[in-house]
């Protein structure tokens, strides 16, 4: 996984990761403390489309890859 220099921050500062699928009112969002179980989550669905985002106490986030 290679990341952008923001990607990084956000991912090296990160106090929780959210796991995201679907697109409008049928989004659906999962919290998850580790980016281990954010993509463990996305994993189960086995089709590589969920959103990870890296989330950090300074109010930055970033998409960092999709499980």
């Amino acid at each position: 996984m290679q990341l952008n220099t923001h990607e990084q921050f956000c991912f090296n500062t990160a106090v929780s990761f959210s796991a995201i699928r679907g697109f409008g009112n049928k989004r659906i969002r999962k919290e998850f403390t580790t980016f281990d179980d954010a993509v463990a989550y996305g994993a189960t669905f086995g089709d590589n489309r969920t959103m990870i985002y890296a989330i950090n106490d300074f109010g930055n986030n970033a998409h960092i890859t999709n499980a």
